[in-house]
């Protein structure tokens, strides 16, 4: 009885693996071994930096609300501990879009804050 062999299912696995690889250079696009190992670790680094990706808008939200309360007369801290004693709840990303898109709305924000910091600081 003759051999049986995964011809198709190979040629359709190394397929794969070579479409997920378009757009590399070299080897990592026509030898499997290569390409495999390649597409391996491309997929790690999309896994971790999706997760970068979170902190790196983190940290853009706060330097531009730093950046429209320093405008203000305040520090990032100052505003947040202001907005905290006042009880608005506002995140870092809507705090940020008003700076940015609505800085009439971000000064009515930014003196309520002030206004709670300077009378809990009287009190």
């Amino acid at each position: 009885m003759a051999r049986a062999r995964s011809r198709v299912q190979t040629r359709n696995r190394h397929r794969k693996v070579f479409a997920l690889n378009a757009g590399h250079h070299g080897k990592r696009t026509t030898n499997y071994k290569v390409a495999h190992q390649s597409m391996i670790h491309a997929l790690r680094y999309a896994t971790i930096h999706r997760k970068d990706r979170k902190g790196d808008f983190r940290r853009l939200w706060i330097i531009r609300i730093n950046a429209a309360a320093r405008m203000h007369d305040m520090t990032y801290g100052q505003l947040i501990d202001g907005l905290n004693k006042a009880g608005i709840e506002l995140n870092r990303k809507a705090l940020a879009e008003l700076a940015v898109r609505d800085p009439q709305a971000f000064a009515a924000v930014a003196e309520q804050a002030k206004a709670a910091r300077s009378a809990a600081v009287a009190a």
